[in-house]
This record gives C-alpha cells, sequence and structure tokens, in this order.
C-alpha cells in the first residue's frame, strides 16, 4: 500500500474534509485512540490507493494536510486502539468521518463484507469543495405560526409512481421537486412539507437478512450527508435544488432529523464510525451492578446519542447549520426529541443542547418541532419543552379518534383537544399553536385505513404481526378490510371527512399525513418502515370518490386559512400575547343548554355546538363560527344561538355530503337536524333592511 508522502501537520480546525487552492485538511476526533490512518480511494473503482497514520494530534483532534487533494477524493478512517474497548476496533474496519459532507454510495448491510475488512461494504466520503454549494440564498417562504400546515412526506413514496414524474427521478429529490408535484401540495393548501429522514441511512442488519429494508429512514449513519439513494448524480446538488423549488412556490420545507440513535446499534453491532473513533463520548453508558459498561437504549435502536458530551452537542449544531445554511432548510423534526434534552440520563428543558439551540442566530428563528417522547427514563414530556418548540400532541390524536368513533366519555377531553390543548400548553407560556395536531402519522394507519381495519395486519413485516402499535382506536364499521357494500363505504368516507375536519378546525398547527388526501392505503400494516414498495408508496390514480374527499380536504383548509379565529384565537385571558379577537366562545347541548348544565360531562354525551365570536376590526364585519359535532348513530336536532342582529346562520360545510356539489346553500335561524356521525360548520349572516 502505497503512503501518503506530501503529508504535513496541518490544522485541528475545522473538523471535516477542507479543500483549498493547494490541498486538504483533514481534522477528526478520536480520543483515546493511538493511532488514525487516513486512507485514499480510487474514485472509479474504490480501491485503496493510498494510507497513512495522520502525523499531528492536538488534544482529541488528529489532523493532517494533504498536497494536492482536490474536490471528487474519496476518503475514510481507520483507528488504532486499545483492546478492551465496548467494540473492539482494529483496523480492519473502515469509518465514515462525521463531518462528511457527501458519501460515495448508499451503505447497505453485508456480512461477508463487513466481516475482516469492512471497505467493500462501507461507502467512502467524498471531499467537496464548498464553493460548490454556495450558502442557500433563495428568498425563503415567511409562514405565520398559526397559518403552517404541515403535511408529512417520503422523498420516494411521494414520486415514485407519480404518472408525470420522469422514470430516472421517481423516488428522488427531484422527482419531489417536479411541478406535478409541488403544484399538488400547494392546491391542497400546505405551507409546509416535512420530509422524513434525508440524512444517509442503513437498513437495520436484521431486517436485511429477512429481505426487506429500512424505508422510513430513521437509522442514520452521519447527519450532514443526503442520503444517496434519494441522488441521480450529486445527491446534495439535488437536495438544494428541490428546496428551492419548494420555496419558489412559497413552501417551508422542514426535515425529520435523528439525533438519538445511529446504525452502529448496541453492543456487537457494526462499527461505522462513532464506534471506532469516539465510543465513549457518542453513545451513553451504563453499568450493571457486577461493572460491565454497556450502550442505554432510549432510542429502542440499541443505543442512545449523548447529546450533552461537547463533541456530540457541538456535531449536531454544526449538522443543524450545514442544512439551513447550505441546504437552505427551513427548520427540523425532531424525532425522540428527549434525547436531546438528557443530561446524560434525565431530561431537563433547560438543557445545553437545547438552550444553544434557542440562542442560536442560525438556528432559533427556524421551525422546532419536537415528538416530545422517547423510551428512556422519564420519557413522556409532552407540554414540557419550552417556547417556540412546537410539539406533537399524541393525546390531541388518541382523542379524536376515539370521539369520532364513539367511545363514551370523550366529549371534554375532546372540546379541550378542539381548542388547543390548553391544558398541557397553558395559557400565557406557549403561542396557541403549540399543540401540532394529527390523526394519523407515518407510524401507523393512514386515515383511510383508521376507518377501514381495526386490527393491524402487519404479516408482510415477517414479525407474525406482533410489531406496530396495538390500540389504534380504529374501526371497521361492519367489515375488516376494502368492501363494495355502498352503506359501509359511505360510513367510512363521512368517518374520513369528520376526522380531517376536525384536524383542520382545531387550534394548533395540523399535522397532514401525506396521502391521505388521495385516500391511500397500506392494506391495514400500521407500521410500514420496512415496506419499500407500493404499501407504503403513494397511489396517484383517482376515482370519483378520492376525487370528492380530496376536494372536501382543499375546500376544509381554504376555510381555515381564510378566517382568522378558526387558526389563532386570542383570548382575554391569554396573557402569551397583547392583541385579541375573541368576543366569546360559548358551549352549547343540542337543546341550546349551555355547557354548564349537569350532564354536560355524561358518559352518553356525544354531541355538543360551539360558539365563536370575534370583535369588528375596523370596517371589516366580525366573524362569528358555529360548529357542531355529532359523534353518535342518531341524528339530533340542534338548536342554533340566536342573536340581537337580524340574521341568520349559513351552512359553510357539512360532512354528511360524500361531495362538495351536494351540499346545499341554505341559512337557517334556530333549528337544524344534525346528521348522525357528521359535523357542520355555519356562520352568521347579518341582514340589513
Amino acid at each position: 500500500m502505497n503512503k501518503i508522502n506530501n503529508i504535513k501537520s496541518g490544522s485541528s480546525f475545522p473538523l471535516g474534509a477542507t479543500v483549498d487552492a493547494d490541498g486538504c485538511n483533514f481534522a477528526v476526533y478520536a480520543p483515546g485512540a493511538s493511532a488514525v490512518i487516513l486512507c485514499l480511494f480510487n474514485s472509479d473503482t474504490e480501491q485503496t490507493t493510498h494510507e497513512q497514520a495522520l502525523p499531528e494530534k492536538t488534544g482529541d483532534v488528529w489532523h493532517g494536510f494533504v498536497d494536492g487533494i482536490a474536490a471528487g477524493q474519496l476518503y475514510g478512517y481507520r483507528v488504532e486502539r486499545a483492546k478492551g474497548d465496548l467494540d473492539e476496533v482494529t483496523r480492519e474496519k473502515l469509518l465514515i468521518d462525521p463531518y462528511a459532507k457527501k458519501i460515495s454510495r448508499p451503505i447497505k448491510w453485508n456480512r461477508r463484507q463487513y466481516d475482516d475488512d469492512s471497505q467493500f461494504m462501507v461507502p467512502k466520503c467524498l471531499v467537496i469543495d464548498d464553493a460548490e454549494y454556495a450558502q442557500c440564498d433563495t428568498s425563503r417562504p415567511k409562514i405565520a405560526k398559526h397559518n403552517r400546515i404541515v403535511y408529512e412526506a417520503h422523498v420516494k413514496g411521494l414520486t415514485k409512481l407519480h404518472p408525470d414524474v420522469p422514470k430516472a427521478h421517481q423516488g428522488k429529490f427531484l422527482g419531489a421537486a417536479h411541478p406535478s408535484v409541488i403544484n399538488h401540495i400547494k392546491a391542497l393548501g400546505v405551507t409546509t412539507v416535512q420530509f422524513m429522514p434525508l440524512c444517509s441511512f442503513m437498513p437495520e442488519p436484521f431486517i436485511t437478512d429477512k429481505g426487506l429494508t429500512n424505508y422510513w429512514g430513521y437509522n442514520p449513519v452521519n447527519f450532514f450527508a443526503p442520503e444517496p439513494r434519494y441522488g441521480v448524480s450529486d445527491a446534495l446538488a439535488e437536495l438544494k435544488e428541490m428546496v428551492n423549488s419548494y420555496h419558489e412556490a412559497g413552501i417551508e420545507v422542514i426535515v425529520d432529523v435523528v439525533f438519538n440513535h445511529t446504525a452502529e446499534a448496541g453492543f456487537g453491532g457494526p462499527i461505522l464510525s462513532y464506534k471506532g473513533l469516539c465510543p465513549y463520548e457518542a453513545y451513553l453508558l451504563e453499568q450493571t451492578d457486577a461493572g460491565e459498561v454497556f450502550y442505554s437504549n432510549h432510542s429502542g435502536c440499541g443505543n442512545t446519542i449523548n447529546t450533552a458530551q461537547p463533541f456530540m452537542m457541538g456535531l449536531i449544531l454544526d449538522a443543524m447549520r450545514h442544512w439551513v445554511n447550505v441546504i437552505g432548510i427551513d427548520g427540523f423534526r425532531f424525532d425522540l426529541a428527549v434525547s436531546l434534552g438528557r443530561e446524560p440520563q434525565h431530561f431537563n428543558s433547560q438543557s445545553g443542547l437545547l438552550r444553544a439551540i434557542s440562542a442560536d442566530p442560525v438556528l432559533s428563528d427556524k421551525v422546532l418541532l419536537a415528538e416530545p417522547w422517547d423510551i428512556g427514563p422519564g420519557g413522556y414530556q409532552v407540554g414540557n419543552f419550552e417556547s417556540p418548540w412546537l410539539e406533537v400532541n399524541d393525546k390531541y390524536r388518541d382523542t379524536v379518534r376515539a370521539f369520532w368513533r364513539g367511545d363514551d366519555g370523550q366529549t371534554p377531553d375532546f372540546a379541550t383537544r378542539l381548542m388547543g390543548s390548553r391544558d398541557i400548553f397553558h395559557k400565557g407560556h406557549r403561542h396557541i399553536s403549540t399543540s401540532v395536531n394529527n390523526i394519523t402519522y407515518h407510524d401507523g394507519f393512514t386515515l383511510h385505513d383508521m376507518v377501514t381495519y381495526a386490527d393491524r395486519h402487519n404479516l408482510d413485516n415477517l414479525e407474525d404481526n406482533r410489531d406496530g402499535h396495538g390500540n389504534n382506536l380504529s374501526a371497521n364499521y361492519g367489515v375488516e378490510g376494502e368492501t363494495k357494500d355502498s352503506a359501509i363505504l359511505a360510513v367510512r368516507e363521512r368517518q374520513k371527512r369528520n376526522l380531517f375536519a376536525t384536524l383542520i378546525f382545531s387550534q394548533g398547527t395540523p399535522h397532514i399525513l401525506g396521502g391521505d388526501e388521495l385516500s391511500r392505503t397500506q392494506n391495514g400494516n400500521n407500521n410500514a418502515y420496512c415496506q419499500d414498495n407500493a404499501i407504503s408508496w403513494l397511489n396517484w390514480e383517482m376515482n370519483k370518490s378520492k376525487q370528492d374527499f380530496l376536494q372536501f380536504c382543499q375546500f376544509v383548509i381554504r376555510l381555515r386559512q381564510s378566517s382568522t379565529l378558526l387558526s389563532e384565537l386570542k383570548l382575554h385571558d391569554d396573557s402569551f400575547t397583547l392583541s385579541r379577537n375573541v368576543k366569546a366562545i360559548n358551549w352549547f347541548k343540542p337543546d341550546g343548554s349551555d355547557k354548564a348544565s349537569e350532564d354536560w360531562n355524561a358518559h352518553h354525551n356525544k354531541a355538543f355546538g360551539v360558539e365563536i365570536k370575534g370583535y369588528r376590526d375596523g370596517n371589516v364585519k366580525p366573524e362569528h363560527w358555529f360548529l357542531c359535532v355529532n359523534a353518535s348513530e342518531n341524528d339530533v336536532r340542534f338548536h342554533l344561538p340566536t342573536s340581537k342582529r337580524r340574521g341568520g346562520w349559513t351552512l359553510q360545510l357539512d360532512t354528511r355530503y360524500a361531495s362538495l356539489d351536494d351540499q346545499p346553500s341554505i341559512c337557517i335561524q334556530q333549528v337544524f337536524l344534525q346528521a348522525s356521525r357528521s359535523l357542520t360548520l355555519f356562520s352568521f349572516s347579518e341582514l340589513f333592511r
């Protein structure tokens, strides 16, 4: 093997591979190593061309400068460490630079290639010229938090079957940037697309051995490099192009990031990067009573990143800045975000990393959306992040599902969720948009399957249907799975309309699972993480029923966006803002009696109405809405609120109608027959003589 003769000491900063006119500086954090070997590879064959130990060390950073190295050079590291580490590291394991901005190809688990020398399995890092990937300079959309509507999408699933996307771009960043895809999202009324993980990842060995894969991507190997599977020729450049295309359409892009674990898993898992370079620093460790050290597993994936450790904290911040400044994204959704606040084992809402993000001039004004739990001690922290963080609200999901399924005793909690879950995100401390409301998410049933299956059907995952959520609060309304029974189909479609309308009319930030508007099904699979096939990909073929539902979704979102009160209530008793827009909110039972009546909390009560009155804004008439819900199986006669003003209640939406074209244009003054399992929205229309 050739040595690198033209190598000198270089600099310990910045970390990673930094190229200039003379060559490239390599710097890598590797405390406890006795030597760090830089390996250079042929760009065509990935065969090793040169190896040389980095000649200098500053603290825990090993570094060296190699003359003549240019952008496009492939490289990696090997490390010599003392025996007795958590996972014994030898020079036979090729390591990915944690600061690599690009990797040469997707990483796929292969036991035969991994054993002994792993260089044939592990992709190579690429030296990049930062000047080729200039900082994002496109105009970012300015979306007010109360106007934000989030659409969760998977790059491949969104585009793989789209008929307008060229074959070569289907399943790729360029496919997601196609005008037909963006126009669909824009027409739906979405302001913000939340892409599932875009960082490079490796499918787990156990799922690979079954012949399946990790489709979702929640198993990262590097926090900077975009996933090569989604690139055609240059994943980084194409990702930047995708983000720019969404910005040009006025749509924000946020990315799901996994800073809680890596693909190296627990003891005995593959050595890919951190385990070779800094195992004691990268991961949280615990000790048995017998003195044995093992990896903490608060993620369920074998390891937990030590986000309180200075190097790992700095790495995460640097990666986030890279995704904002260079790639151009507008924010982040943090998977198992409680891990970001562990110091080291217990959650602290004022942890060093959370404080650093909130104080960082690049990051502090970006969308910060937490999944506020993990599986570690004290791992459920819904409501305990600080402003301006948004939080996924699982209590909203469960309550709304149970209410519309017809479960008893849900009405008081449902009313609370409808008004922004202020029992969790308290007035005066959190904005009313803090609650990220969802009916469906990637890890669960689609909306269509929520009303089609009472039980999960995950046999395709090859785990004997043991995986996935067992308590889905779903229903099939008479037949498990697809049916041609028109009565059952009608109920299912109405329930989809009820659930979607509730989501959009609730205070908070609506979160839509991409494809729900297309009536997408996963055939009852509620854990399709390993299904890289038609089970997970969006089906763009439409029939009359699907088209009607898509138009319904578009209309409901337009209603919300046309109103100040339906998207952001500013109440007198909420000191978070000084401005006010609500004159009164009144709750009614169907008979017209108010919420104070003794049977409001009755177990059987499944129908109520809420009146929302706004203030007059200059010469603009005040908004005045009445929302009725009836989750029972019986029609209910509603007595609408009376008004001192002459006028009546104009019907804006009634979910009993399968098509918007069937909905009548009517104005009612006193009594309205509310259909079973339906939601209606009225606006007050004043009459003048």
